[in-house]
């Protein structure tokens, strides 16, 4: 897979939406998208175990799981377990994805990367909902154990700065994305990615943590010996 479809995004999990990110009095998924913001926004650092599930056309492609670490500003770590280990690291400006089996490691500046995950950086403080959302949709029906489910429709492509109203949608571009949230406390307990061709991202975080030490380098990527380096759509290069 390729670094763009391997993962979801980081800036959908960060920073207080704007007032004027849904009008009118304050509503019911005002106070869902606060909460979950609250809930965020006090921790320094946050870890989860996590399960991803890649699917095309509702048929599961692939299935990972793993644990995730976050901390403030932007920086993530996805160290993956099962099926095989392979890590995606951003230190807020250059994300990482390192896969040890195949002795290569792709780099792109976290304002271009493709990468899937780039979205969930509102965990991190690293951008705010409104940035992402046109409008923001509190469901009806309760989701899996009672959560409150958030429906995100975005207002500008994940891997463009084209504004989808007004442009073709890409195949790769999302068309909404879903949060399960704990109404109680405003933990995250799924992220559901659709774009237009498909393709589905699921995320289904538990045990989460907060407010844990991280050593400094812990959030910064330094490629082993021999390992090849791909800044995205470029050719290979060896480490020496």
């Amino acid at each position: 897979m390729c670094f763009r479809a391997s993962l979801f995004g980081l800036a959908l999990l960060g920073c207080l939406v704007a007032a004027s990110t849904l009008a009118g009095p304050l509503d019911d998924a005002q106070r869902i998208v606060q909460l979950v913001e609250s809930r965020y926004h006090s921790a320094r650092t946050l870890k989860a175990v996590f399960l991803e599930r890649y699917s095309e056309d509702r048929l599961a492609v692939r299935v990972e799981s793993g644990t995730v670490y976050f901390s403030r500003p932007g920086r993530m770590r996805w160290e993956y377990e099962e099926p095989e280990q392979k890590l995606f690291l951003t230190d807020g400006k250059t994300a990482w994805f390192y896969v040890p089996a195949d002795h290569t490691v792709t780099r792109a500046p976290m304002k271009e990367s493709n990468d899937l995950r780039t979205p969930l950086a509102f965990i991190t403080g690293k951008a705010t909902l409104s940035r992402f959302c046109k409008r923001i949709d509190l469901l009806p029906q309760p989701g899996e154990g009672g959560a409150a489910m958030l429906l995100c429709h975005p207002a500008v492509s994940a891997s463009s700065s084209k504004t989808m109203a007004n442009e073709p949608q890409d195949p790769g571009e999302i068309r909404d994305v879903l949060l399960d949230v704990d109404p109680k406390d405003g933990w995250l307990s799924r992220v559901l990615i659709h774009q237009v061709d498909g393709i589905e991202l699921e995320y289904r975080f538990g045990r989460w943590q907060k407010d844990m030490d991280f050593p400094e380098g812990f959030f910064h990527f330094q490629a082993p010996k021999g390992v090849a380096i791909v800044d995205e759509g470029a050719t290979p290069s060896p480490r020496q």
